[in-house]
């Protein structure tokens, strides 16, 4: 299975999520792509994920060959992330055929019902949903 983290800013979301994906399946092929570099440098710091990249075309390319996209909200939508997300990035995301797991952040002038009741166990639910899929849960299975 090959999972492709995405985050922006400083890269603080993505390498929780990328250290907490090896940490649950050390055999995951990890890809992690920030919108800026100190967002990938960040996330390179966990020494957890097998490829690393940065910027608009490594999001284009990676939302191409990944089973599961994760990150946060905003990689979905454009303008997001302080402008980071560009409208091409995030229809990268939404139209790739990879299932999508997003947490909910209350940034960018959007309100996210639910979010400020507490990060760290919104986190843990998607690391937790990310397992699932990669045991083949309710997710179809795949390759």
């Amino acid at each position: 299975m090959r999972i492709l983290v995405i985050d922006g800013q400083g890269g603080r979301l993505g390498r929780t999520l990328v250290e907490g994906i090896r940490e649950k399946l050390p055999e995951a092929y990890i890809m992690a792509v920030g919108t800026n570099s100190m967002a990938t440098e960040h996330m390179m710091h966990s020494n957890c994920a097998d490829a690393l990249a940065t910027g608009e075309n490594a999001v284009i390319v990676a939302c191409r060959s990944a089973d599961v996209i994760a990150g946060p909200l905003g990689i979905a939508m454009a303008d997001a992330l302080l402008g980071e997300i560009s409208p091409t990035m995030a229809h990268a995301v939404t139209s790739s055929s990879a299932y999508r797991v997003l947490i909910p952040m209350n940034l960018c002038d959007t309100y996210v019902a639910g979010a400020a009741r507490g990060s760290s166990a919104i986190l843990e639910d998607a690391l937790e949903h990310i397992c699932s899929l990669y045991a083949g849960g309710t997710h179809e299975p795949l390759d």
